[in-house]
């Protein structure tokens, strides 16, 4: 297993917080390569959220046939509250900052 990389820290941020509030990432293709998280393409930040098991597959009836569909874990619950509370202690400027470096 290689060892994933963050890309968009901003995403990953944005993806924590999303996932935090309940959203699920829905894979449209079987490798997982493109992903929607809330109406937005996730990017950069599947392939880590998932290969650390913050994120894990699970079983939706109610969804479309074909599609991967994948929610926080309780260890990535566990996570996203650390992070998201350290981003947020971060001065404004230095989010702006972090988010338009990527």
């Amino acid at each position: 297993m290689s060892t994933p990389s963050l890309i968009h820290c901003g995403e990953f941020v944005d993806a924590l917080a999303a996932l935090r509030r309940g959203h699920v990432i829905v894979a449209l293709d079987r490798d997982a390569r493109t992903c929607v998280l809330d109406g937005s393409g996730l990017h950069w930040s599947f392939r880590t959220l998932h290969e650390y098991g913050l994120v894990a597959e699970f079983d939706n009836p109610d969804g479309f046939a074909g599609l991967r569909y994948f929610r926080l874990t309780a260890v990535g619950a566990q996570f996203a509250d650390r992070a998201l509370a350290a981003w947020h202690e971060r001065p404004w400027h230095q989010r702006l900052m972090i988010r338009l470096r990527g």
